[in-house]
Formats: C-alpha cells, sequence, structure tokens
C-alpha cells in the first residue's frame, strides 16, 4: 500500500475516505495485527501467487466468461455483458476469497477456520476449501437464513462443516458474525476468520477486496478481446456488504470515464421498516470493527435489516462502498424484493440463466436506469439461482 493512495482505494492507516480503521476488542487485537503485519509481504510472494492463480485456475474454473447477453441487450437497448461468476465452482464469486484466505491462513500456521455466512455461498465456499485443504472448518449462521438456504446447508456439512446456528436478534447476518467474533476471540491462537465479503476492521475489507480484484482484472482482458478496448461505460453490481462489487469495480475505480452502480436490497421499500438499503438509511457508526455506514436508531442502536435475499440482509456495506457513496463516485439505486423477482424472471426467460436473487438486485438497475445503445454494460451475475429455488417457488407460485 502506498502512504499516496488514490482516492478510491484504501491508504495506509487502513481507511477509505473516512471509513474503515480497526475498531476492535483488546483480546481480538493479536490476532488482527499480525494479520495486518503479515498480509502484504505473504500476498506479494510469488510462491503464494502462483499457488492462488493456480488453484483459480484448474480448480474454481477461472477466468469466467464474459458473456454477451444479446436478447438481454436487445430488450434494454443497449450492449450488456454479464460476468459470469455464476459458474464458478461452488456457484458464486465468494470462492475467490476464501482460496486467497485459505492459504494465507496455511502460512500463518493456523489450523483451524471459522466463517459467517448469509446466503450460505460464503459457508459453502468455505467449507469446500476447508475439505481441500484439510482443515476443521466451523460455520455461524443465522437461525433464519438456515431454514431458507437448506440447500446449502446440507453442502456444508456434506463437505465436513459444523454449521452453527446464531439465535440472537435477527438471526441472520449481523447476528452470525457476532459468533464467529465470539469465537474467535475464545481461540486467539490457532483460529483464522474468513470473512466473507469487504467488511470488518482493517485489513479484511482490502484483503478480501484484493482477492476479488481477479474479477475486473478479467474483465479488461475479456473486454478488450470483445470491443476492442479494456474498459465499459458502466459497472453494475449488488451490494449487501458488498465484495462481488468490490471485485468488479476494483481496476476501475480511478478510471473516470466508466461509472458505477451498486444496486443495495430496499426490501419492502426504503420507509416500510423492512429494508436493507443502507446508503438510504444509514449513518455514520461502527459495527463488526469497522467505521461505516450503517443503518441504526437514534440513539446508535443497530436497526434490523431485511431483504428477501439472505446474501444482502446486512445493516451496514463495507467502508469502501461507504466511501464510493459518500465522494460520489459510485451512484447507490434501492432496488425492493418484488423489483429484484422479477428481474430474475426476466433474466430467466430471455437468456436462460436462473440468477442467484443478489444478482437480480443489480439485474433491476436494468429497468431504473435508461442506457445509450452503443454504451457497454457489465453487470456482475454474482451467483446462481439454485440455492434460491425455494424462495422462486413460493414467490411465483411455481409448486
Amino acid at each position: 500500500m502506498s502512504d499516496t493512495p488514490t482516492p478510491y482505494h484504501i491508504n495506509s492507516e487502513g481507511y477509505y475516505g473516512e471509513f474503515g480503521g480497526a475498531f476492535i476488542p483488546e483480546m481480538l487485537y493479536p490476532n488482527v495485527e499480525q494479520l495486518r503485519l503479515q498480509y502484504e509481504a505473504i500476498l506479494s510472494d510469488p510462491g503464494f501467487q502462483e499457488e492462488f492463480h493456480q488453484l483459480l485456475k484448474d480448480y474454481v474454473g477461472r477466468p469466467t466468461p464474459l458473456y454477451h447477453a444479446r436478447r438481454l441487450s436487445a430488450h434494454y437497448g443497449c450492449r450488456i455483458y454479464l460476468k459470469r461468476e455464476d459458474l464458478c465452482h461452488t456457484g458464486a464469486h465468494k470462492i475467490n476469497n476464501t482460496i486467497g484466505q485459505i492459504l494465507l491462513a496455511k502460512r500463518l500456521g493456523k489450523k483451524r477456520i471459522i466463517a459467517e455466512t448469509g446466503a450460505g455461498q460464503h459457508g459453502v465456499a468455505t467449507a469446500t476449501v476447508c475439505a481441500l485443504m484439510g482443515m476443521e472448518c466451523v460455520v455461524y449462521m443465522g437461525e433464519i437464513d438456515i431454514r431458507r438456504q437448506a440447500p446449502n446447508v446440507a453442502r456444508m456439512k456434506m463437505l465436513g462443516a459444523s454449521v452453527v446456528p446464531a439465535i440472537s436478534g435477527s438471526r441472520t447476518l449481523k447476528d452470525a458474525t457476532n459468533e464467529a467474533i465470539r469465537d474467535w476471540i475464545q481461540h486467539p491462537t490457532d483460529t483464522h476468520y474468513i470473512i466473507g465479503s469487504v467488511v470488518g476492521p482493517h485489513p479484511y475489507p482490502d484483503l478480501v477486496a484484493r482477492f476479488q480484484s481477479v474479477i475486473s482484472q478479467e474483465v479488461q482482458i475479456q473486454l478488450q478481446e470483445q470491443e476492442n478496448r479494456s474498459y465499459p461505460d458502466y459497472l453494475v453490481a449488488c451490494v449487501g456488504g458488498g465484495s462481488n462489487a468490490a471485485g468488479l469495480f476494483y481496476h476501475y475505480l480511478d478510471q473516470d470515464q466508466v461509472s458505477i452502480i451498486a444496486a443495495e436490497a430496499a426490501g419492502e421499500g426504503i420507509t416500510s421498516g423492512k429494508s436493507a438499503a443502507t446508503s438510504a438509511l444509514g449513518k455514520i457508526g461502527i459495527i463488526h470493527g469497522s467505521k461505516t455506514l450503517l443503518m441504526q436508531s437514534e440513539d446508535g442502536q443497530i436497526t434490523e435489516p431485511y431483504s428477501i435475499s439472505a446474501g444482502l440482509d446486512y445493516p451496514g456495506v463495507g467502508p469502501m462502498h461507504a466511501h464510493l457513496f459518500k465522494s460520489k463516485r459510485a451512484d447507490f439505486i434501492s432496488i425492493t424484493d418484488q423489483e429484484a423477482m422479477q428481474a430474475a424472471l426476466k433474466l430467466t426467460q430471455l437468456e436462460g440463466i436462473i440468477p442467484a436473487i443478489e444478482s437480480a438486485h443489480a439485474l433491476a438497475v436494468l429497468e431504473q436506469r435508461k442506457f445509450e445503445e452503443h454504451q457497454v454494460v457489465v453487470l456482475n451475475l454474482s451467483g446462481r439461482g439454485d440455492k434460491d429455488l425455494a424462495t422462486y417457488m413460493e414467490f411465483y407460485n411455481l409448486k
């Protein structure tokens, strides 16, 4: 990291503008400090990079295609490309980060892995790499999410992970993260916490963004091949914590000719009381060790988020995205459950691709924004919809 960073990347103190940092209990300090002091040297080691990229190629299945969605493009009157992260092993972009962090954990001498998960994709990806590397795995998941993401829970258990329900609060992603942090405090020496998004104390937001930046790195090459230029006019991705978005945006953050759109979950409506629209409802505060934007009451209590999408059901947003919003580098658009579900059906019936409900929030942006015929829009299809079939069946009465 440079001491004179570009405006949208992290600085040497672990901040994106005014957001970021490490606000952690004293008992967690040794864990986080060990990671902070060693992660850059480990990531820059040629042996680490070689092993990481070999696994991305041979195990994950990278590079993922940049697919020109011709029927979708014709419908919306522009050139739409889908970055097919849904074709990664385990069905989402999450595996990029877990491969990187498991290799990092091994080099730090850790023997046990813990993780949090909402939609279950990060839990599955963590359980997968733990099976690959022969490491103990414990995944914390909200009790409500365990019910609505049963197929992913079964996959984690098949892979040998222990799935522990979080039964406090809203019993969703926020509470699963709280439980994972408590576990880490109790196991400071032998355990590495694989955070699944660009949230948490420094260096996690930067660490996860770097591992996910392979997405935008590939887009640059693929666009050059297909459009004879390395950049699009627009990038579109859904944002909960925001790891898939960070990966898509990463190499374009300082390219002003590229417009960035982040889709967040409005649930039943921004003012409904059942929403996760952090940019619209959030104020500056601290959650899970990071200063960022989060939904909170007048007296600073975190308010419960809601989204039909388990992966976007989070009351905050990663500090990179908080900075992109505050600096106006990115436009944040709030998408309701209804809008996301309709966008999912449209993609399915126009292109034969069933998306994760998280990704469907990004797809719904196409209904809200008008693009020109010549403009190139790259949209991150962050996960596939297998895990959400029960929700789709209920919503569309497909039983």
